[in-house]
């Protein structure tokens, strides 16, 4: 068991080895949005953010997590201008945001709300997409090329004429998201992307978001409580709580369980599976925090174990499982 316990540690600083490399090569990229000592009171006199600071880099995802009430999306409604806060600064690429004129924020910064009937007014979809190009300025070609292009992009082509209320909830995320798009954003900022959506729409929005980060290198800024999706979609996470908690990689963040106990967060269901798992002695490098991970994991433990994967009760198992319920409050 020792024995055991030691590979284990070793394994967690080569990884804590891997991702402080991978930070140092974001620090080479330009800051896409820097914040310092950001504060905000809200007009009764409470406080809502107090001396918050991010750095967050060009092509990076950032995950912003927290419990009710700790001030993501106040936060976010400070990224492209709609908020301003009572004290601190706020920087797109360099420039204070103050400073910079509305069309200019709006070209840099695009926000996607967590309700798409909050960002969807027009009377078809078509309207919506073009509405934020035509007020720009763009001559009519250009729009209609955008709202081609990003309709195409988020399979909605063909959509052009319908009704943005007649539509599916998914496909008002999607739509709402071919809004903010068509204004051709360096900065995307989402609030809860994939709250209330059905598997299958969630799974492809998480796949177009990361498709976009991948193949144009937007830059992206997200808040969530889906725990089981920031694995897929965080390079970094910071936990906010009104201020900065703490920040590092989803590894780093997840296996903090004193960070998650104090500030009601939680951890991927695949992570708790493989917890328990151990208790009945399966051994991995690592516990995984994605279903692809957890692939891969399983396929190195098969491969090297002669084609199976071994699980038996030892007389640690009944305490595992209890400091496990313990743990997570499971009874």
């Amino acid at each position: 068991m020792k024995r055991e316990a030691k590979r284990r540690e070793a394994k967690k600083r080569e990884v804590k080895k891997r991702e402080v490399k991978k930070r140092e090569a974001k620090k080479r990229k330009a800051e896409a949005v820097t914040v310092r000592d950001l504060s905000y009171t809200y007009p009764d006199g409470s406080k809502a953010l107090e001396k918050v600071n991010m750095k967050v880099y060009e092509g990076e995802r950032v995950v912003i997590v927290g419990p009710n009430g700790a001030g993501k999306t106040t936060f976010l409604l400070h990224l492209n201008g709609t908020l301003r806060g009572t004290g601190g600064e706020v920087k797109l690429f360099g420039r204070t945001l103050g400073e910079m004129k509305r069309e200019e924020v709006v070209k840099e910064v695009g926000m996607v709300f967590q309700d798409p009937d909050d960002q969807l007014f027009m009377p078809t979809l078509f309207d919506d997409v073009a509405f934020g190009p035509i007020n720009l300025g763009l001559q009519e070609s250009e729009v209609r090329e955008r709202v081609r292009k990003v309709l195409a992009l988020l399979g909605l082509s063909g959509y052009e004429d319908r009704a943005p209320h007649h539509l599916s909830f998914g496909e008002k995320k999607k739509a709402s998201l071919a809004a903010v798009l068509a204004m051709e954003p360096r900065v995307l900022v989402l609030d809860e992307p994939t709250a209330n959506l059905d598997p299958r729409s969630r799974t492809e929005l998480i796949g177009i978001l990361n498709r976009l980060n991948e193949r144009e290198g937007i830059t992206m800024v997200i808040a969530t409580h889906d725990v089981n999706a920031i694995p897929e979609l965080a390079d970094r996470i910071y936990a906010l709580n009104r201020t900065v908690i703490e920040s590092g990689t989803p590894w780093e963040i997840f296996f903090d369980g004193e960070l998650l106990k104090k500030n009601n967060l939680d951890v991927p269901d695949v992570f708790k599976i493989f917890e328990v798992l151990q208790c009945f002695g399966f051994s991995c490098e690592s516990l995984p925090l994605s279903l692809d991970e957890a692939v891969a994991g399983l396929t190195r433990t098969i491969e090297t174990e002669g084609g199976h994967i071994h699980l038996h009760i030892h007389e640690h198992t009944h305490e595992g499982v209890e400091r496990w319920r313990r743990k997570y409050e499971h009874h």
